[in-house]
């Protein structure tokens, strides 16, 4: 990285994705990274224009931004039907290659949340009722979940449809769904929690590039 370059741009599908993405970035030594200098731009056609056009988007930051990160969800693309016979693996491949020929060489890489960015925040974690205000009902969230939803399977980590369930448990709180909502839970839960393998890709590429500094021996 030159001395005129940041670390890291960062092309977001939506306002959800940002606020998560904030609050993870606010907590570097939980995510075992150094303290980075970064920027987070919304594309203004959300996840379809993240997969199709961010090579475009992005070719103008190539000069002032050390390494660029994409992500989106895999629901909304354009590329999830079955009929496209692609998974999200496929689908971060192609973006990836397109932004390797777009100034982006080894310097990027995509994360394509499937089915959508739920999946990263549900916990067994009581931070998450916290967050998602779920206090006074008469039995926690997940039992309510299981019980009364069907969504999140007994036994199972997450719930199966990570999306409904938040829409669901907001609506029994009658709690407005809010960007805000994701930027709390991701400063606040346990993230050994998480073992979405888009997550841990994302965690994973984020220690790659800006691992922390080494602590001097001997002083």
């Amino acid at each position: 990285m030159s001395p005129e370059q940041n670390d890291l741009i960062i092309l977001a599908a939506d306002a959800d994705i940002h606020a998560t993405l904030e609050g993870l970035l606010s907590r570097p030594l939980d995510m075992g990274i150094r303290n980075i200098k970064y920027k987070i731009i919304n594309h203004p056609n959300r996840d379809s224009g993240c997969y199709g056009k961010c090579h475009e988007f992005l070719r103008q930051f190539s000069s002032q931004y050390a390494h660029a990160l994409v992500i989106f969800d895999f629901e909304g693309c354009g590329q999830e039907h079955p009929s496209k016979k692609k998974s999200k693996e496929i689908v971060e491949r192609e973006v990836e290659d397109r932004l390797n020929a777009n100034g982006w060489d080894k310097r990027s890489a995509v994360v394509v949340l499937d089915p959508e960015l739920e999946i990263w925040v549900w916990s067994d974690s009581r931070k998450v009722e916290t967050c998602l205000g779920w206090k006074g009902q008469s039995m926690g969230l997940k039992e309510w979940l299981v019980s009364d939803t069907g969504l999140w399977i007994k036994d199972a980590p997450k719930p199966h449809r990570p999306k409904d369930a938040m829409a669901n448990a907001l609506r029994k709180v009658r709690k407005p769904q809010s960007a805000s909502i994701f930027n709390d839970l991701a400063k606040t839960i346990p993230l050994t929690g998480c073992l979405d393998k888009s997550f841990e890709k994302f965690r994973q590429t984020m220690q790659k590039w800006f691992k922390l500094d080494s602590p001097d021996i001997g002083l």
